[in-house]
């Protein structure tokens, strides 16, 4: 459908020429991971092709500073090139995004001493290396959730050693780098130190989900992991980290991506049933007043969800002063992206019928990967507790 502007529908989010642009190479790598998708996920096997198209394309960089040779990405155009990616593969674009997201709240809070995290943006430009923070693990579930991490940081000679086993540590299989969270050993204090592949660190490869099988999040174990001095972010004997409380609005990423799989699927629908012509009613199944409802059910969720979530980015990077007050807005614009994506895809399945359950149609893996949106934070019942407690203290 085109407008009176003559953009389509789809394309009403994009507002200039660069957020265009983000969306264009999106789209494109987007294509090219569909392609790919449905082996990764047969397979459960990490999409190494994808992130060389990423690398080569520039994308890694989209939230770094300009100062250091990055894109510096609003928070908006974060969400507008990820919901377009997510169209293409859901594992590949939340993979990515959990980079992205970190390079953000870096870029945003500045937390971490200036000379590493320059240092960190030049890998990431010159190398396209990949970062990503590393904190579940299986005794204290979700980091969000305030659990004291079992692994141990130790004290050595000119740094520290790292000792522990992580969970759900997505890109794994590739990054050159990441941070986790440690206990400092005889205290109950929490460092964060940032971690390079090599002598001490394993990738041990468990993840085998019902969705998002292409995430690469296996176990890390590192065994006595060296730590130079000038690659612990915070640790006794080091300034209190900084933590700015508009850090949260990376976590837009999350969303963005599950929404991407909705549309994605949407659009499947669409197609199927402009083309579906049963012999039985002899025209497009389109044209069936039941099929019309179901698609205007589905498209009433979709637009609703997407609408805010792009309120809320455009809000977040507008108003600066106001980013401490917006952690329920952010969760609200999660929980409604994530269940209405999982509406939105059970929608495009009952309008395609038995053939959607086909492992030879994009829809079930769809489908599966939305589902994993729920466990992904701030969880559900942190958010509506979140907007409670804002109401009661108005």
């Amino acid at each position: 459908m085109v407008t009176e502007n003559g953009k389509t529908a789809a394309d009403m989010f994009i507002r200039n020429d660069r957020e265009a642009a983000i969306a264009d190479r999106a789209d494109r790598m987007a294509a090219s991971f569909a392609s790919r998708a449905p082996i990764h996920d047969k397979e459960g096997t990490f999409p190494f092709e994808n992130f060389a198209e990423l690398k080569e394309s520039g994308y890694l960089k989209l939230t770094i500073p300009s100062e250091y040779g990055g894109e510096e990405a609003t928070l908006y155009e974060l969400v507008l090139s990820q919901e377009r990616l997510a169209r293409g593969d859901g594992s590949t674009a939340l993979a990515v995004g959990w980079h992205l997201g970190q390079l953000m709240q870096l870029r945003i809070s500045r937390s971490w001493p200036e000379t590493l995290f320059a240092k960190l943006c030049a890998e990431v430009v010159r190398d396209g290396a990949l970062i990503n923070h590393f904190a579940s693990e299986r005794t204290t579930g979700s980091p969000t959730r305030g659990g004291k991490p079992e692994t141990i940081a130790v004290r050595a000679d000119g740094g520290w050693l790292i000792s522990g086993r992580k969970i759900f540590s997505t890109l794994s299989p590739i990054v050159r780098l990441f941070t986790v969270s440690a206990t400092i050993e005889g205290g109950d204090r929490v460092g964060e130190f940032l971690v390079r592949q090599g002598s001490g660190v394993a990738v041990d490869e468990t993840w085998n989900t019902l969705g998002m099988r292409a995430t690469g999040s296996h176990d890390v174990v590192l065994d006595q992991a060296f730590v130079p001095d000038e690659e612990a972010i915070y640790a006794p004997g080091l300034p209190p980290k900084t933590k700015l409380p508009d850090e949260a609005g990376a976590l837009l990423h999350i969303p963005a991506c599950y929404i991407g799989i909705a549309y994605a699927a949407r659009d499947f629908a669409l197609r199927f049933a402009r083309e579906h012509r049963p012999n039985s009613i002899g025209k497009p199944i389109a044209e069936l007043p039941h099929i019309e409802r179901q698609i205007g059910m589905l498209e009433a969720e979709l637009v609703a969800a997407r609408s805010f979530l792009y309120f809320t980015a455009d809000r977040w990077d507008r108003l600066t002063e106001a980013r401490e007050t917006m952690k329920p807005e952010l969760g609200l614009a999660k929980h409604l992206a994530t269940n209405a994506a999982i509406r939105v895809v059970d929608q495009a399945m009952r309008i395609v019928g038995g053939a959607s359950l086909s492992k030879s149609l994009p829809l079930e893996r769809m489908y599966r990967d939305v589902r994993a949106g729920l466990h992904n934070p701030p969880m559900d019942d942190a958010v509506i507790q979140m907007l409670a407690l804002r109401a009661l203290q108005e």
